[in-house]
């Protein structure tokens, strides 16, 4: 299992959190899809490496963008 977190800018609520997790689950490989929306983090798991521009890309696709 591999974790790996990102920062997303503008996901502020429920329904912000739902599109990028939405988004972010389906991106090939991705297992597990978790977000806080205080800090504004992205936790994501999977069985093994996942390309990280192919996770931007998602959450791009959903309305935000990945800070760090």
């Amino acid at each position: 299992m591999e974790t790996s977190v990102y920062t997303v800018k503008g996901m502020t609520c429920s329904g912000c959190m739902n599109k990028v997790t939405g988004a972010v689950g389906g991106v090939a490989g991705v297992s597990q899809v978790d977000a806080d929306i205080a800090s504004g983090e992205l936790t994501v798991v999977s069985e093994g490496p996942v390309d990280a521009q192919l996770v931007r890309s998602a959450v791009k696709e959903a309305g935000y963008e990945v800070v760090s």
